[in-house]
């Protein structure tokens, strides 16, 4: 048994979206999430920039003590994790976009990604999308602006529908069934992308699968905290902390941290 925290970063509030779904599944373990939201977005930057980032957070972490590490960002697991995992000694979890079961799944034989540029770039991204992607027609979009409307509070702009109505329509032009989010700050859009999409198109994001992973994991490595504990959920952003609580939208501790 180990009560140490599970460490979770994301270029921002995003990664919000897979802590939850963690914390739903394994609400006995404790967390510490960091919100690097004065580098957000990752997409955009170069591979180097993203992997020096990617230490930065996971250095602070360790300091922290946390016995296993959240990658919830996808431009960071995509260029990063390898790294991560060659250098430091605590199992890292990273995620990416779901192609898989969108592309085995698909009848119209057309899916959608909305992802950011340093995903859908990445080699990671492509080895997943010439694998699984055989025979499937997939629909690649750069979701470029959409992360800092969310991280300025702006979901429900007339800024970010424009946005979404202009990425999503050559998608359904093309009638996809599955929609993609390659991006942990995208679930957040999902209210607003349903009212946007055909009734038959099946939104996908990668939060269950990855707290499923992040149990698995603890368990391997017989590192899980006892059930009987409740824990401790710590936030900290270098960003607008108000807009991290608005996201979790509960009385949880969110510190300001200059990281």
């Amino acid at each position: 048994m180990n009560t140490s925290p599970i460490g979770i970063f994301d270029s921002g509030v995003g990664g919000t979206s897979i802590w939850r779904e963690i914390h739903k599944l394994l609400p006995h373990e404790s967390t510490i999430y960091l919100a690097d939201s004065k580098n957000a977005p990752y997409g955009p930057k170069g591979k180097q920039k993203i992997v020096e980032l990617s230490i930065k957070n996971t250095e602070l972490l360790i300091e922290k003590g946390c016995k296993l590490i959240v990658v919830a960002c996808n431009t960071a697991t995509t260029n990063a994790i390898r790294y991560l995992r060659e250098n430091y000694d605590v199992p890292f979890i990273g995620i990416e976009p779901a192609i898989k079961p969108a592309a085995l799944q698909t009848k119209s034989n057309a899916i959608g990604i909305l992802a950011t540029k340093g995903t859908l770039s990445s080699e990671l991204f492509h080895k997943t999308s010439d694998l699984y992607g055989n025979g499937v027609t997939i629909i690649e979009q750069i979701g470029e602006g959409l992360v800092p409307l969310i991280e300025n509070g702006e979901i429900n702009s007339p800024e970010m529908e424009n946005l979404l109505k202009l990425y999503i329509q050559p998608m359904i032009a093309t009638n996809i069934d599955y929609l993609v989010l390659g991006c942990s700050h995208y679930p957040y859009l999902i209210p607003k992308l349903q009212t946007l999409l055909p009734k038959h198109v099946t939104i996908i994001d990668s939060g269950i699968a990855v707290a499923k992973q992040t149990q698995t994991i603890l368990e391997q490595h017989s590192i899980s905290a006892p059930t009987s504990t409740t824990g401790n959920c710590i936030f900290y952003s270098n960003g607008k902390p108000e807009i991290l609580r608005d996201i979790l939208q509960e009385d949880y501790t969110v510190e300001t941290l200059d990281f």
